[in-house]
């Protein structure tokens, strides 16, 4: 599947992080579910499943349209302005 948002993303973006959700980690926290990584800038943030949501809240203040599952194994990507799988 694929969306026109997935045709304008930069290729070779570099995770921001590993194994963990740097906003989280900024408030002292480490209560988020899964991973999810911004296929514009690389940021990686927690799911909406998470206390925090900051993937959402990442698209919500940069506009970055798609971002993918930063989890083990998972390759999916979310188109936020089309909210479908892509």
């Amino acid at each position: 599947m694929s969306c026109a948002h997935t045709e304008d993303l930069p290729t070779g973006v570099t995770a921001d992080a590993t194994d963990e959700c740097p906003d989280c980690a900024a408030l002292g926290e480490r209560h988020w579910v899964h991973l999810r990584q911004c296929l514009t800038c690389g940021h990686v943030a927690c799911c909406d499943s998470s206390p925090h949501r900051h993937a959402t809240a990442h698209h919500g203040a940069s506009g970055h349209p798609v971002m993918r599952s930063h989890e083990p194994g998972e390759s999916w990507r979310w188109c936020y302005p089309d909210n479908r799988l892509v």
